[in-house]
């Protein structure tokens, strides 16, 4: 990069922090000067972008322990839970249980 193009950039990040702070409280204006930051020092956009990566995959890992231990939660309630047999039928006896005569062919 050749020293003219830096100047304007460091000018233009400087003319930012000047209108809206340092870092810009101005999401938009941050975005611009993050930006400039970052055509000077190319490595700086490196780490931000590995960053970003990281931090939504830590926040994906997250949620798929959350959901696996909700459904773990819930299996083991259940579990727990005697709800006894199904209302609305009287209880049978072992005997009791086929409805009809016996199907298999007996040899």
């Amino acid at each position: 990069m050749q020293g003219w193009q830096r100047d304007s950039i460091l000018a233009a990040a400087s003319f930012l922090r000047e209108q809206y702070g340092n870092p810009p409280s101005n999401p938009r204006a941050k975005v611009v000067y993050d930006g400039l930051l970052e055509v000077l020092d190319p490595s700086r956009r490196a780490v931000r972008l590995q960053k970003e990566k990281s931090d939504a995959a830590r926040s994906a890992a997250l949620t798929a322990e959350a959901e696996r231990r909700a459904a773990e939660r819930r299996r083991n309630d259940r579990r727990r839970a005697n709800s006894g047999p199904p209302s609305g039928t009287a209880d049978r006896r072992k005997g009791e249980r086929r409805a009809g005569a016996d199907r298999r062919t007996k040899r």
